[in-house]
């Protein structure tokens, strides 16, 4: 069983479809390691605010399984695959990291490139992985955080109830 981490974004219904996306992915794969839920400033493009997380898994699912099954999910939230690549969504899944991979595993680059770029990302990443090493680096998500320019990209933790409990971790 690998451990695989995911990004999870919404800034459509957020508060929905982040919540329903994390009752899906706890009926598929079990008990989730959970982030924070920061909400974070549109990338890329001029939209509504996102929210935010990382969740790890375990599957032995191969990465074009994985793949197929959340997207499956992010469609049942209404994902739009037609909107521009840079716009609002629903319900966007991404697979980050599969164990410490490195390469292209049935058409996906793992890690995804986007650990070292976004905040929205890395922070969450580093919040239930810190001492977890990037696979092409060698350094930890802690470490790349530290280092991180955190003036270039907004983001603050916000408050999330899901099934009863703030996920969301205190200062």
């Amino acid at each position: 069983m690998a451990l695989i981490y995911l990004s999870l974004g919404s800034n459509i219904d957020r508060k929905y479809h982040i919540g329903t996306a994390l009752d899906a992915l706890n009926e598929a794969f079990g008990e989730l390691i959970i982030s924070s839920v920061y909400e974070s400033e549109a990338v890329g493009f001029e939209g509504d605010s996102f929210y935010n997380l990382v969740v790890g898994v375990r599957s032995s699912l191969a990465v074009g399984e994985l793949s197929k099954m959340l997207k499956g999910i992010e469609d049942q939230h209404g994902r739009d695959r037609t909107a521009p690549k840079y716009g609002s969504r629903s319900l966007d899944i991404d697979i980050l990291t599969v164990d410490s991979n490195v390469g292209v595993m049935d058409g996906i680059q793992i890690p995804r490139d986007e650990i070292l770029k976004n905040a929205f990302v890395l922070l969450p990443l580093a919040e239930i992985a810190p001492a977890a090493c990037h696979p092409q680096t060698g350094l930890s998500y802690q470490q790349h955080w530290d280092a991180f320019d955190k003036v270039k990209q907004k983001l603050w933790p916000i408050e999330f109830i899901w099934r009863g409990s703030n996920i969301t971790r205190g200062d």
